[in-house]
């Protein structure tokens, strides 16, 4: 898995959903920080992240992980 190619699907969904990084940091329980780090790349992705991303984004891991779905 890509960091910065799942990193910029996050920022897309969550920008889809209107919410800021401070909103969808405060929504899964992780510090903003961290998601900035995701967001940009910089950060391996660990699964519980993951997962509690595509929960608060109403959206599957596999449409933030998979290049084929782009």
């Amino acid at each position: 898995m890509d960091n910065k190619r799942v990193g910029r699907r996050i920022r897309a969904f969550r920008k889809l959903k209107g919410y800021t990084q401070q909103e969808l940091a405060d929504r899964t329980g992780i510090s903003l920080a961290v998601l900035g780090a995701v967001e940009r790349g910089n950060r391996r992705l660990e699964d519980q992240i993951l997962d509690k991303i595509a929960i608060v984004l109403e959206v599957g891991v596999k449409e933030l992980t998979d290049s084929s779905s782009i």
